[in-house]
């Protein structure tokens, strides 16, 4: 009993020494981990990429499941939700229309069933809105990651930038994509960051990891690329997010040091420079056409709103702040109305929100420590089980509603709205981190459709402005081209059109109807068993 007494004390003895030299090692680890972010968040440390080109392909196990059910009373409740229900052809009309297909609309309409002559606006999105994308074709295979790919605002022209330090140029007002021109781009660094078109389509300009933006004329000559001198720092420097005001006469952009940039191209020269947020502005965008009010969102998982008329570097207090996210902002949208955007972040969801609504005090430094006590980074580690599951709101979150489905990781994935002018903004759309383009009913919450063509993170999404289609720019270096196609067709849709063949025509009937007319024989021939003609023998 003394031997076995002796030899368990000194099992307990060795196993708590163990745990303790573990315990001292995991400690080491977390300092080591702190430091390592804080050295990468200073600048001091850069990670490249391509050491975990491994990593970025998407060869994990499947999508987890997201346990989100969707909470529309503030939806329901709100202006935003009227409005998307009459411009996508959602909402109550005084006569009813057949909603069963497009031919019933096509022939309430010739009857006269209508009070108008033609189609509405909300109809034609009403019909736009039952074929959305739903095939991929490549546009083009790049030798780096596909880090943009924007339209020009009247959808003539798309432009993508890959980490292969090319900026290319396709003419997209017609059925194909025609190449126009191919920039290689100055100071990158590690990757072209983003890219924005000027209202008049006759310039652009982008982004890299260096202290100016670049200026290029869309026709002239590539060789000619402007230097819009932001900083004068000999650390490393990066805008993240850049866009023109709707007059072309300013360029707004922000930064990695928190700070939003105002470039006035007249001037030739930087006008502005306020310290916006605690760590990185990895997005900015105008309210509306009038570009006086301004939102950007940071690392700090908080949206602020800036009047521009107002702004001032020596006191830069924002009109009002939204708080509700528990990461860091990735990108925002704005509807164009002034009134109501969305935002992208790190703790895997789209929140959407009224400008009208602004977050309290309170609310704001609830995001800030939830932002804080994130361990985890985005860039190359998963995505906590506590994201992905959270079902509690952060007290004080002013956001109309949330979208979950979709992952963000690896880079600043990007949402939009999808197009007034065909869907009549029903739909949010956006990249996911698992090669997927994800697409939300704004007014249910829920995916209305999961594009999955990419084996890499799909980082930027564009919707045409007049065409039904969406073009995706992934880091498996593809740029796809999403189409609707009408090979999912319902099986009632295939024994109307198999009915429709006359088996009494003697001639060889389309190739795309020979298997409903084997079908349709078949089953006459069932019916009439004392019938047993050949399709050629009738």
């Amino acid at each position: 009993m003394g031997s076995n007494s002796s030899r368990s004390r000194r099992m307990v003895d060795e196993e708590s020494r163990s745990r303790s030299a573990s315990e001292e090692d995991s400690d080491q680890e977390i300092d080591y981990a702190a430091i390592l972010q804080s050295l990468i968040n200073s600048g001091s440390v850069h990670i490249i990429a391509s050491h975990y080109d491994d990593e970025d392909q998407y060869y994990g196990p499947p999508l987890p499941k997201i346990k989100h059910k969707p909470n529309t009373a503030n939806l329901e409740a709100s202006e935003f939700a009227l409005s998307i229900k009459q411009a996508s052809g959602s909402g109550i009309t005084k006569r009813k229309i057949p909603e069963n297909s497009v031919t019933s609309m096509l022939l309430s309409r010739e009857k006269g069933m209508c009070t108008y002559n033609g189609f509405s606006y909300a109809n034609k999105c009403k019909i736009s809105n039952r074929f959305l994308p739903n095939e991929m074709s490549i546009l083009e295979s790049y030798g780096g990651k596909a880090f943009c790919g924007i339209y020009s605002k009247d959808g003539d022209y798309f432009i993508t930038a890959s980490q292969d330090r090319q900026i290319r140029l396709y003419k997209s007002n017609e059925n194909s994509y025609k190449p126009i021109n191919s920039i290689y781009a100055r100071d990158v660094g590690w990757s072209i960051i983003d890219v924005a078109f000027s209202p008049d389509r006759e310039h652009f300009v982008y982004s890299t990891w260096s202290s100016s933006l670049h200026m290029c004329s869309v026709h002239g000559d590539s060789d000619k690329q402007e230097p819009l001198c932001l900083v004068n720092t000999g650390r490393r420097f990066c805008v993240f997010s850049v866009i023109f005001s709707s007059d072309g006469q300013e360029i707004l952009g922000g930064a990695n040091d928190g700070c939003i940039y105002v470039y006035d191209r007249q001037r030739n020269e930087r006008t502005l420079r306020i310290r916006a947020h605690e760590y990185d502005v990895n997005t900015v965008a105008f309210a509306d056409q009038t570009s006086h009010i301004i939102y950007s969102g940071g690392d700090d998982g908080l949206i602020k709103v800036w009047d521009r008329r107002t702004l001032s570097e020596s006191y830069p207090k924002p009109v009002g702040v939204l708080a509700g996210h528990m990461d860091g902002i990735t990108f925002i949208d704005s509807r164009g109305d002034g009134r109501h955007l969305i935002s992208n972040s790190k703790d895997q969801s789209i929140k959407l929100w009224d400008v009208r609504i602004f977050s309290a005090p309170s609310a704001a430094e609830n995001t800030l420590k939830a932002v804080h006590d994130q361990t985890w980074d985005y860039r190359w580690q998963e995505v906590p089980r506590k994201l992905y599951n959270s079902k509690n709101k952060l007290d004080g979150d002013t956001s109309i509603m949330t979208y979950k489905g979709h992952v963000v990781i690896k880079t600043l994935v990007r949402c939009r709205f999808s197009p007034a002018d065909t869907t009549g903004q029903r739909y949010i759309y956006t990249g996911c981190g698992v090669g997927r383009v994800v697409i939300y009913d704004t007014l249910t919450g829920k995916i209305k459709r999961e594009l999955n063509g990419h084996n890499a993170c799909v980082r930027d999404v564009a919707w045409h402005p007049y065409k039904n289609e969406i073009m995706s720019s992934s880091w498996d270096g593809i740029v796809g081209r999403w189409t609707y196609s009408g090979r999912e067709t319902r099986e009632s849709d295939e024994e109307e059109q198999e009915d429709s063949i006359s088996c009494n025509d003697n001639r060889r009937a389309p190739k795309t109807l020979r298997r409903s007319l084997r079908i349709a024989l078949k089953r006459r021939r069932e019916k009439n068993p004392n019938n047993s003609s050949s399709p050629n023998q009738q």
